[in-house]
């Protein structure tokens, strides 16, 4: 089942973001809360928070997020890289946009690792928030040692007085719609499936950086950006969409380490069709439509304009 986005005018307020709070204000009082990391805000997740904002709209109640950063695992285990499909402002972005009231951060720190699953309960959903109702997915876990289960939150929320309703998984195919599937795929190339259970394509936000001014030379300028090193996203090709100043402009990407010239860092070079303009400094939004090919090595500048002249090409034909 798919919830549509509730239409954001139902909103007494405009959507709040409250960091840590102690308590909560009064036009947010005893809230229907939707539980999670939310990383992607994929369609799975779209089904809890699409629950909540229902129950709170019987219930008369705001509906809130409650979500935590840093992402629980980058505290557990900060040297191991995690590629965050939205990095914290975008998460809040998706989160906005699907009829929520607000949302809750709470700071993912070691007083927060160090409460168990009955503390997170009676210290935070009850004393400090004031549930009027639960909302969280199947596989959500909580408290130390991850030791609050669904079956516990359902059974301490009957001790403190608020019901739990626990989601079942959202199947794509037959398969489990989660975080790790959809960072899976995009680490294969694979950003249609990505989109379809992200409901929308993946796009990434980075600051446009001067480059070695080399696309020029070859009559591609690109928009260059430098993205966080955990991404793994597999090296190729893209048919993309750019976002500038509100209007989306189709182009055509190159993620991956120019093999070519200098097996660098691992970069991504937009080039936007029919566009021109200074864009240094500005942090663009880049969705991912469609793959085209892997990262290939040319052995002369003349065949690797050929293969990029047939890239354009491709790429428009992917956004028609």
């Amino acid at each position: 089942m798919t919830h549509a986005p509730v239409d954001s005018h139902h909103r007494p307020h405009p959507f709040r973001i409250l960091r840590d709070p102690g308590s909560l204000p009064a036009e947010l009082a005893h809230p229907v809360v939707a539980i999670g990391n939310f990383d992607g805000v994929h369609r799975g997740h779209r089904a809890v928070i699409g629950t909540a904002i229902d129950q709170a709209r019987s219930l008369g109640c705001p509906a809130l997020a409650l979500t935590f950063e840093p992402h629980p695992r980058a505290f557990f285990r900060p040297s191991e890289p995690l590629f965050r499909l939205t990095p914290e402002p975008m998460k809040l972005k998706r989160l906005a946009e699907t009829g929520l009231d607000g949302a809750l951060v709470m700071s993912f720190d070691a007083a927060l690792a160090g409460l168990d699953a009955e503390e997170f309960v009676a210290e935070l959903l009850v004393r400090r928030l004031g549930v009027s109702m639960v909302v969280a997915g199947y596989d959500f876990h909580f408290g130390k040692g991850r030791g609050g289960s669904p079956i516990f939150l359902r059974e301490a929320g009957r001790r403190h007085g608020f019901p739990v309703e626990i989601v079942p998984p959202l199947l794509d195919e037959g398969a489990q719609i989660s975080s790790s599937v959809i960072r899976s795929a995009l680490a294969q190339g694979r950003v249609e499936q990505a989109a379809d259970m992200l409901g929308a394509p993946w796009e990434i936000e980075a600051e446009v950086i001067h480059g070695d001014k080399r696309g020029r030379e070859l009559g591609y300028p690109t928009a260059n950006m430098r993205l966080d090193p955990a991404i793994t996203l597999a090296h190729g090709i893209y048919a993309v969409t750019v976002e500038i100043d509100g209007v989306r402009h189709k182009g055509v990407a190159s993620f991956g380490r120019r093999p070519t010239f200098d097996d660098g860092a691992p970069r991504l070079e937009s080039f936007i069709f029919d566009y021109s303009g200074d864009l240094y400094g500005r942090t663009l939004p880049v969705a991912f439509h469609a793959y085209l090919r892997p990262e290939l090595k040319f052995d002369s500048i003349e065949a690797l304009i050929a293969q990029m002249d047939i890239d354009s090409t491709r790429a428009r034909a992917a956004l028609e």
